[in-house]
């Protein structure tokens, strides 16, 4: 994820995630979402915005309280016919992080 303010991207993906950084490698602050999946939030404001993933999630409703507390929006939350909530947020960089649940 390309950002363009390191500070203020670190601050939003710790709430994000609900913790900080699992590793820092130079510039680089990694995410662990999966056994072999890694988020990584790199300030090369050249690369800011347009990134776009979607997580699946077994607690969709418990992340969006904890991102309303940290003041952290996100679009209207969708239900598709298969039951699947999905959901849009975006980083203050436009990076989009989709919840799947």
């Amino acid at each position: 994820m390309g950002v363009s303010d390191r500070a203020r991207a670190l601050e939003w993906y710790g709430a994000f995630f609900g913790r900080p950084a699992d590793e820092v490698i130079g510039e680089e602050h990694l995410w662990q979402i999966g056994e072999n999946a890694w988020i990584v939030v790199d300030h090369r404001g050249d690369r800011a915005g347009g990134a776009m993933v979607t997580l699946g999630v077994t607690d969709l409703d418990d992340i969006l309280a904890r991102l309303a507390a940290h003041g952290i929006e996100h679009e209207a939350v969708e239900t598709y016919p298969n039951g699947v909530r999905h959901v849009v947020v975006l980083d203050p960089d436009g990076n989009s992080l989709s919840l799947a649940g």
